[in-house]
C-alpha cells in the first residue's frame, strides 16, 4: 500500500474522532475487517490503528476491539497547562482511585436495577434533591463535625457546581470576595466568569494572613470570603482552632458570606470543627465525592443557613434543574451502607502512602505539604524559573503544575505543585526522580 494512501486512512480516521463523527466509545472495525474493506495486508491495518492509538485516539482492548477515546476534556480540566499526552505522567491533576471501586460501581447498578422505584429516575427531581437523599448527605456530614438539618442541604453535580450555585446566589458581578493569594484554580475560574472581584488574602505557614484580611475589609466593601480551612489546596494547611474563631470573628464583625470548601477535608484525621458549624448563620460549606469516591460520580452538597435556600435552589434550576437521579441515589445508597467512610479511610491510607513515597524520593529539596494530603507545593530558589523546570519536566514526560493558576495576586512565585494521586506508585517513583534531578539541574 502507498505509504500517501495508508497516511490519508489514518487521517481520515482522526479527523472523524476530532469533530466527533465518530464519538468517544465508537467500537471500530477489527483488523480483519478494516484490511478486507480497504483491501490492505493484515500487518498495514494493524499499523493504522497502531499509529490512531500512538496518537491517543484510540485504545485496543484485548478480547474486545479498538476502541474510540475520550479526548475532548482533557486531565488538566481547570488547570491552565497543556493537554497530558498519551505517555505522560500527570502529575498535574488529581483523581484518585483504589483498588475494586469498578466492582463497587458494578454491584450498585445492579442493586439498583433491583429497587421498587427504578422509574422514579428517569423524572425530574425537585431541584434542591428528594429529602431522604438530603438526609442521608446531612448524616454524612456528622462525621465530618457538622450538624445541619436536611433541609439545609441541597444536591449539586460535583464541588465545582456547588461553588457555582454559592457565588451565584449570594453575590453579584462587580462584587469584592477575598480568597488566599494561593487557591483552588477552579474558584479563580468560575470568579472571572461572573464578574467578581477577587482580592488576595497573603499567606502564612499555617493558613491566610487574618490580620491582612482584616485590614482588608476596612479599606474594601467586601462582600465574602472563600476559603479551604481544613486541607488547604495546594498548600495542605489546617487552619488550628483559634484561627478559625478568628475569622468568623472578622467575618461577623463585617457582615461577609463564608464560602468553605471541604473537597480534600476528608483526607484531614482528627480535624477542626467547619466554620460552618462555628458560624452556621453565614457560612456555605460546599463539598462533593469526586475526589472521596470517584471522579465521575458528579454529585456535591451544599449545607447553607436556612434563610440561603431558598436562592440556592432557584440557582440549581437555572444551572442544572437537578443532580441526576442515578448518580444521587448511588452516591447516598453508599453513604448509606458505609461505602463512602470505607472509601475516604482507603483514600487517607493511600494518600500516606504516597507521601511516604515522595519523603523518599524528592529528600534534599524544601516542600510544603500535610502528611495525607494528595498533591504537594515545591517552592524554588530566587534563581529558578517555574516555567523553564515545567517545560524541562515534559521533555522527560511529566507533566506538573506551576503556580500561575493557583495565584490570585499581581506577583506569582515561582513554585510548582505536585497531584501525587493520578498514577500508580510506581510510575509516581519514577517521577518524582525525575523532578527531583531536573529541579536540583536549575536551582
Amino acid at each position: 500500500m502507498p505509504r500517501s494512501r495508508y497516511k490519508s486512512l489514518v487521517d481520515a480516521f482522526a479527523a472523524d474522532i476530532r469533530s466527533g463523527r465518530l464519538p468517544p466509545g465508537t467500537r471500530l472495525p477489527t483488523h480483519r475487517l478494516l484490511a478486507a474493506s480497504h483491501g490492505l495486508a493484515l500487518v498495514t491495518a494493524s499499523r493504522v490503528y497502531a499509529e490512531l492509538e500512538a496518537m491517543g485516539l484510540v485504545s485496543g482492548e484485548t478480547g474486545r476491539g479498538t476502541f474510540v477515546r475520550e479526548t475532548s476534556l482533557p486531565p488538566s480540566l481547570g488547570i491552565h497547562q497543556p493537554s497530558v499526552a498519551a505517555g505522560m505522567i500527570d502529575l498535574n491533576f488529581n483523581y484518585p482511585s483504589v483498588p475494586g471501586q469498578a466492582d463497587l460501581l458494578r454491584n450498585a447498578l445492579r442493586q439498583l436495577a433491583l429497587s421498587g422505584d427504578l422509574e422514579s429516575h428517569l423524572r425530574y427531581q425537585p431541584h434542591a434533591g428528594r429529602l431522604h437523599e438530603r438526609a442521608s448527605v446531612a448524616r454524612h456530614l456528622e462525621v465530618r463535625g457538622l450538624t445541619v438539618q436536611a433541609e439545609q442541604v441541597l444536591l449539586v453535580s460535583g464541588a465545582q457546581h456547588g461553588l457555582t450555585v454559592a457565588l451565584m446566589a449570594l453575590l453579584q458581578p462587580g462584587d469584592v470576595i477575598a480568597a488566599d493569594a494561593l487557591t483552588y484554580p477552579g474558584f479563580k475560574v468560575l470568579a472571572e466568569t461572573l464578574h467578581l472581584e477577587v482580592v488576595p488574602i497573603p499567606g502564612t505557614d499555617t493558613g491566610p494572613d487574618l490580620e491582612a484580611l482584616e485590614k482588608l475589609c476596612r479599606s474594601r466593601s467586601v462582600r465574602a470570603v472563600y476559603t479551604m480551612p481544613t486541607l488547604h489546596n495546594p498548600l495542605g494547611w489546617v487552619m488550628a482552632a483559634d484561627q478559625r474563631e478568628r475569622l468568623v470573628a472578622i467575618a461577623r464583625q463585617h457582615d461577609l458570606h463564608i464560602i468553605e470548601d471541604a473537597a480534600y477535608a476528608f483526607l484531614a484525621e482528627d480535624s477542626l470543627p467547619p466554620l460552618a458549624q462555628l458560624a452556621p448563620e453565614r457560612t456555605v460549606y460546599v463539598s462533593g465525592f469526586s475526589k472521596s469516591v470517584a471522579t465521575g460520580l458528579r454529585v456535591g452538597f451544599v449545607a447553607a443557613p436556612l434563610q440561603t435556600v431558598p436562592a440556592l435552589e432557584r440557582t440549581i434550576r437555572a444551572t442544572t434543574w437537578n443532580t441526576p437521579g442515578v448518580m444521587t441515589a448511588i452516591a447516598c445508597a453508599w453513604i448509606d451502607d458505609g461505602t463512602v467512610s470505607q472509601l475516604e479511610a482507603q483514600k487517607r491510607a493511600d494518600a500516606q502512602a504516597r507521601q511516604a513515597v515522595a519523603d523518599q524520593h524528592l529528600a534534599g529539596l524544601h516542600f510544603v505539604r500535610h502528611p495525607s494530603s494528595y498533591f504537594i507545593w515545591l517552592p524554588l530558589s530566587e534563581d529558578a524559573r517555574a516555567d523553564q523546570i515545567a517545560m524541562a519536566l515534559m521533555r522527560e514526560q511529566v507533566a506538573v503544575s506551576t503556580a500561575e493558576p493557583f495565584a490570585t495576586s499581581v506577583h506569582v512565585p515561582h513554585a510548582i505543585r505536585l497531584a501525587l494521586g493520578s498514577v500508580d506508585l510506581g510510575a509516581l517513583a519514577v517521577a518524582l526522580e525525575k523532578v527531583k534531578r531536573v529541579v536540583g539541574a536549575y536551582t
